[in-house]
């Protein structure tokens, strides 16, 4: 091995060099390159994910046939007029003045095309008692939400002159505006309470203001950065307001844990008496190394969400891909320069409360070394109690239903509209969103086209698909029609589905698919659902490979030892499927929901698992490697391998557990949120985390590596012909008489 500094060193080694040598030149990159990147993607603007476009099969065909005619769809909206007690009919004159004076009031904001009379168009329930007004809001429906409010109010007026009945209005607009107002309400509450939580978890991590700064400055630059770049990405890939909240929750976790590690080896290093230079070098070799392989790991696993073909998937990979690698280069670049400028003042603003550890036992955790005693007594007795707790906390995944999740099961009773909605899809099943067939003819006009039209429209209702009524809407200039279907089911999406493959199974074939020439795509949210649904399981497969065979090779390349990398495949799964068992449990079986305010979901949102899937997959690799890194390096210098174990594990558990409690806190306010995808979402993250902090990395990974012993550092010959990415993580120190050992014992 020679002497160390003779050696190559590590990137991450390099560039923490470099930094401390040119600190404010390293500041002032980081800086200019944030400015920058807000700056351009301000001006850029965002492009959004065009949802009818994303999906492959009859959606997207239909989609394409509009796009294709230039017909520009309105936002289509309802206004439910119904007897609170039941006792007015809509022959009662009270009843047909109410609905007079909604027509008159919505007309007169101007904001509003081609409002009709249930008299006129029959949508009358068949109890007498509900009747719908309908109409199309005026300009792009995209935007629709914006201009809705006037006619709200308009309706809200006509509501106080009748209080015998209830008048309320819903639709893609006003859906949208209250979506998007709790959306965003709800997302401020995460944000504005995430940064403070993160920061006073930090504060008693270290018990210093500036060491806690530190991180959140750091993760806050890199995610305003990222909003910056997805402007600008968005051009070629489309983003969404997903997107942006996971990037948000992915980019806190990750850059405070990057900062963590970083900043916990730099003052772990100061206190066993080094000076400031030689402690950031060893940070820069060691934790540096560590944050650059997870990183690339993590960006690796992101990326595996490009290969489902769905725009809302890619949008929310890239995005968090680019804030995973923003954060990964800003700790290894600019966290080193900043450290050297602070030097000592980094323990500035002490918290008097929080008394600097005892410098005994360097740094290691007295609860973790008393717990570690115990597994490596007993590490096969450990390996059985954990990974058979873990496969029980699992089971319920075996069961697991995804759906995509309607307004009701998203908003459970917190917003005004749902209440609306169910009233609605009760009157008139499936009123609120039907199925929408888009056929397209060589002449729409034409006798066997509109025989097979008026065909459909009998055949929907006969053959029990709807109970009607069904709308056609022609456009013949481009000789398109559109058929809007009530859907039997409804808001059950079980039921909705199954009247949806009639029509297409059953009633299309026999009448529009009798016609040449005659394209019948049918659409709408059910169907959309259902689309989204089967191309998502389509892309499973390939996803779960690329993750899986990418994190292995890494790992593999990282660590030299084909056990390690097997090893961590294994364990990360487990963490996955626990995290998928208390979802399935909580959110789908019920158990325990109140306590997270999900009762009566049912059902798990279609695009959880598979995003949970990636991204876990990711993180855990952080605390994997970050653990595994220090047994390795304690191997090197000479340790056993049981020694190096309990070295690794306890010196990092103080970081690895402060990091988790970073993450679980910020995933659970995300738990907190009043939509249940999001709260799947919090609950599933932050359940898999702290899973993965204390039971796989605690017990799980030291009784693995006891067992295994010195196979551990397996590595057959024959792939020694693969690039070696590995380095002595601290060349300060392996310069010793341990050189020759760690020669030896080269893994």
């Amino acid at each position: 091995m020679g002497n160390g500094d003779s050696r190559v060193r590590g990137l991450a080694a390099r560039a923490g060099g470099w930094s401390a040598r040119h600190r404010w030149a390293a500041v002032g990159i980081w800086v200019l390159f944030v400015v920058l990147a807000m700056g351009i993607g301000s001006a850029a603007g965002r492009v959004d994910v065009d949802e009818g476009n994303q999906l492959k099969g009859e959606t997207h065909t239909a989609a394409q046939i509009i796009d294709d005619a230039g017909i520009k769809e309105p936002a289509g909206e309802t206004i439910l007029i119904q007897s609170k007690d039941g006792s007015l009919k809509s022959t009662d004159a009270e009843f047909r003045s109410a609905v007079s004076a909604v027509v008159t009031a919505v007309n007169g904001t101007s904001k509003v095309t081609d409002v009709t009379s249930p008299y006129d168009t029959k949508t009358i329930s068949k109890d007498g008692r509900s009747a719908l007004v309908q109409f199309d809001m005026r300009g792009d429906s995209d935007t629709a939400g914006d201009r809705v409010e006037p006619v709200l109010n308009a309706v809200a007026g006509v509501q106080k002159d009748h209080g015998s009945l209830r008048i309320e209005e819903i639709g893609g607009a006003s859906m949208a505006k209250q979506y998007k107002d709790a959306f965003g309400d709800d997302f401020k509450k995460a944000e504005y309470s995430a940064v403070p939580v993160a920061l006073g978890i930090l504060l008693i991590a270290f018990g210093a203001l500036v060491a806690a700064l530190l991180p959140v400055a750091l993760a806050m630059t890199a995610i305003i950065a990222t909003m910056g770049l997805m402007g600008i990405v968005s051009h070629v890939q489309p983003m969404s307001d997903t997107a942006n909240s996971v990037m948000l929750l992915v980019g806190l976790a990750v850059g405070v844990d990057y900062c963590l590690f970083y900043l916990r080896r730099e003052r772990e290093e100061r206190e066993a008496g080094r000076d400031a230079g030689a402690a950031l070098r060893i940070a820069a070799a060691t934790s540096g190394r560590a944050i650059i392989v997870s990183g690339v790991t993590v960006c690796v696993a992101m990326a595996g969400m490009l290969f489902t073909g769905l725009a809302e998937f890619e949008a929310m990979g890239l995005a968090s891909l680019m804030v995973v690698a923003v954060a990964m280069v800003g700790s290894v670049t600019v966290l080193p320069a900043l450290l050297s400028l602070l030097g000592e003042r980094v323990e500035k603003g002490r918290i008097p409360f929080l008394r600097r550890r005892s410098r005994r036992g360097n740094g290691e955790s007295r609860f973790w070394t008393a717990v570690l005693k115990g597994v490596l007594a007993k590490p096969l007795v450990s390996v059985l109690v954990a990974a058979g707790a873990l496969l029980a906390i699992a089971a319920p995944a075996v069961g697991m239903k995804t759906e995509n999740l309607t307004l009701d099961q998203e908003f459970g009773n917190s917003l005004p509209i749902v209440g609306t909605y169910n009233r609605v899809n009760d009157a008139f099943p499936g009123g609120s969103e039907p199925a929408e067939v888009v056929v397209k003819a060589k002449d729409i006009n034409s006798p066997e086209v509109k025989q097979a039209l008026a065909d459909f429209k009998a055949e929907a209702v006969s053959s029990g698909a709807s109970l009607g009524p069904v709308d056609i809407k022609q456009h013949d200039a481009q000789n398109v029609a559109f058929v809007y279907v009530p859907l039997v089911g409804g808001s059950d999406q079980d039921k909705a589905a199954k009247s949806l493959e009639k029509l297409r199974d059953e009633v299309r074939p026999a009448t529009l698919g009798k016609v040449d020439g005659v394209q019948a795509p049918i659409t709408g949210q059910v169907a959309g659902s259902h689309d989204f649904n089967d191309q998502l399981l389509g892309s499973v497969v390939p996803v779960f490979a690329f993750v899986v065979v990418f994190a292995f090779l890494l790992m593999l390349l990282s660590f030299r030892s084909l056990t390690v990398a097997i090893t961590s495949i294994v364990l990360n799964l487990l963490s996955v499927g626990a995290a998928y068992g208390i979802l399935v449990a909580v959110f789908q079986h019920g158990w325990g929901a109140s306590l997270v305010g999900a009762e009566g979901v049912g059902a798990i949102v279609t695009w959880l698992p598979l995003f949970l899937f990636v991204i876990l997959f990711g993180l855990s690799m952080d605390y994997h490697v970050f653990v595994v890194s220090r047994i390795r390096e304690a191997r090197l210098r000479g340790r056993t391998t049981r020694d190096a174990i309990q070295h690794g594990v306890v010196t990092t558990a103080g970081v690895v557990t402060s990091a988790a409690i970073i993450m679980v806190a910020v995933f659970a306010i995300f738990g907190t949120l009043s939509m249940q995808s999001m709260k799947q979402m919090g609950v599933g993250l932050a359940a898999a985390v702290l899973i993965d902090a204390t039971v796989i990395r605690g017990v799980l990974l030291p009784a693995v590596m006891a067992l295994l012993g010195e196979r551990n550092w397996y590595f057959p010959k024959w792939l020694n012909r693969l690039p070696d990415l590995t380095h002595d993580e601290s060349p300060e120190e392996i310069t010793s008489t341990v050189a020759g050992e760690g020669e030896r014992v080269r893994v």
